[in-house]
């Protein structure tokens, strides 16, 4: 068990939202995992399955000094969510997807970052039929693919995020 980062944040608690905290949590990859997201019944599931260390309705402040956000939300909602953290980013942070189209990600995430942070598109190749917070499970990752797109982010970067998420079980 090692910790790869201080702070991730989870944006997005879904199947694969769920399953990230729950895989960071197994494998000790995080000081604090902050989940997040604006359905309150998803809310209610996440505290009771305790999933994450502590829960923010609002993304902004769940980005709120964290290393690593995960936007795991449907692809069409990454631009807008980003327009909406970026800002309240740490310097040197890294922000990552999990959506599954590549290239409306990064046309709608791409103007909405700053140069204080790290736009690391990725994409874990696994999921299962059920969806929302409790079809999560720590082993969903486990041996699959997990795409990481470095564009210009540098060597060092890319590698700590790449062990984080073969950490997380998958093969990067």
């Amino acid at each position: 068990m090692t910790v790869i980062y201080d702070k991730v944040a989870v944006i997005g608690m879904g199947l694969i939202g769920a399953s990230i905290a729950l895989a960071a949590r197994r494998g000790g990859l995080a000081t604090t995992i902050i989940g997040s997201d604006q359905s309150p019944e998803v809310a209610a599931v996440v505290a009771r399955l305790q999933l994450v260390d502590s829960f923010e309705a609002d993304a902004v402040r769940a980005v709120a000094d964290a290393d690593l956000v995960i936007l795991a939300v449907p692809v069409g909602t990454v631009g807008k969510i980003a327009e909406q953290i970026v800002p309240y980013m740490k310097s040197g942070a890294v922000l990552t997807d999990t959506g599954s189209t590549k290239r409306s990600v990064m046309r709608d995430v791409a103007p909405n970052v700053a140069p204080h942070v790290h736009w690391l598109p990725s994409h874990p190749i696994a999921g299962t039929e059920r969806s929302g917070p409790s079809a999560g499970h720590a082993t969903l990752f486990d041996e699959r693919y997990w795409i990481i797109l470095p564009l210009d982010v540098p060597t060092d970067v890319v590698d700590h995020f790449a062990s984080f998420v073969e950490a997380l079980g998958s093969v990067s």
